[in-house]
């Protein structure tokens, strides 16, 4: 037993998830085990080289070692300001707008700091990232209504669902974990649900730019003004370990969420954010990515076709998603007992149980793992003769 009292908001607040696999996979590789990893969302394509070395000849000058501001720099709130422009179509203030981010967790985290009450009712999907319903609700002492997404409806959370008196709503597409997209005509459904009811929307866009097939995600900011929309570095450029994200939206969630975070952070290093603008003007004028960017999706597409189609040969009832690097199927039993299972043949699974109660009887599985590496763990579970059922 500890000899130091923890808070009860901390007592409240269930192991993260994540953090457990990471441990449960690098105590399997340290021990000179083959592990196969599809638990942490964490790309393992590198970022691409012109923005590696941009942050090397940044890091290199002495302006850019110094501290940023917490609202970030200039500079990349301005890049960010015309990102948006070519991408979404949409004019913002760069000044007023944006706020640069330490990844767009953080964001979603202080914005419920900058605006909820204790006693105040926070709505997040079920399943769901965990920080929703996790240290944003706990922390803020809220009441998190979790609202089920269901897969006969898309995975699309219903807003008809939700309680009308909520302070703020969390919505994210395209989906962690289930790889769900939408269109803009349900982002302006949901858009003026909240409009209706006083509800601030918080819209996680992390994966804005993780679409196949076509599929283009829309900004919540299509749908009108009033929103607050997270964007991440971490997917989109396979910059995880970098901390750079950003937060835009209407003028009085920005100046909140700079509030908070003033009296928080100093913001991400200079340099770091150098190297993101180079990431996002490479982007074309029509919004089309750069090819770096392309020829990364083109690996991830691949590895998606071949993980969803070889757990359909098992038996497997499996979407093949449009949007994220997740492939969210059933798993015909408990989501622990199943992921238990795999690793004990030394593959890595989340278990759908660890984003929400919604979530029993799902696992997911991130391709940042190599083709051979997939085709690998589906041989390994088909000669243990796991599938549906059995």
């Amino acid at each position: 037993m500890s000899r130091f009292e923890q808070a009860d908001r901390l007592k409240k607040l269930p192991p993260y998830l994540f953090v457990r696999l990471e441990e449960l996979a690098a105590s399997k590789k340290k021990a000179g085990i083959d592990v196969i990893d599809f638990g942490i969302g964490d790309p393992d394509l590198p970022a691409p080289v012109k923005i590696i070395k941009a942050m090397q000849i940044a890091a290199e000058e002495n302006e850019n070692q110094k501290y940023s501001s917490s609202a970030g720099d200039a500079a990349l709130r301005a890049s960010i300001a015309r990102w948006y422009k070519k991408r979404f179509g949409l004019d913002i203030d760069p000044d007023t707008q944006v706020c640069v981010t330490l990844g767009s967790k953080e964001a979603i985290f202080n914005i419920a700091q900058a605006f909820v009450n204790p006693g105040e009712k926070i709505i997040a999907p079920d399943p769901g990232y965990p920080v929703y319903s996790g240290a944003s609700s706990l922390f803020n002492e809220a009441v998190c209504v979790k609202v089920p997404l269901r897969a006969e409806k898309g995975w699309l959370l219903d807003v008809g669902e939700c309680p009308r008196d909520a302070k703020m709503i969390y919505v994210n597409y395209p989906n962690n974990p289930t790889g769900a997209t939408c269109d803009l005509d349900y982002v302006k459904k949901v858009y003026d649900w909240c409009q209706e009811t006083d509800t601030i929307l918080c819209y996680d866009n992390a994966y804005s730019e993780m679409c196949f097939d076509g599929y283009r995600a829309p900004s919540a900011l299509q749908a009108g003004p009033d929103c607050i929309e997270f964007g991440s570095f971490s997917k989109t450029f396979n910059m995880t370990g970098f901390r750079l994200g950003y937060a835009v939206g209407h003028p009085d969630l920005i100046g909140a969420l700079k509030k908070c975070k003033g009296q928080i952070d100093s913001g991400a290093p200079i340099f770091i954010q150098k190297a993101g603008i180079v990431g996002l003007d490479a982007y074309l004028e029509d919004g089309a990515q750069p090819k770096a960017l392309q020829d990364n999706m083109a690996v991830f597409a691949e590895r998606r076709e071949v993980l969803v189609n070889g757990l359909r040969d098992l038996g497997f009832e499996v979407d093949m998603p449009r949007g994220t690097f997740y492939v969210w199927f059933r798993c015909g039993e408990g989501s622990m007992a199943f992921t238990e299972k795999l690793l004990d043949l030394n593959i890595v699974v989340t278990p759908g149980s660890g984003f929400g109660e919604a979530g029993e009887g799902y696992a997911r599985m991130a391709v940042t793992e190599p083709v051979e590496h997939i085709k690998d763990a589906l041989n390994r579970i088909r000669k243990a003769g796991i599938a549906p059922g059995k």
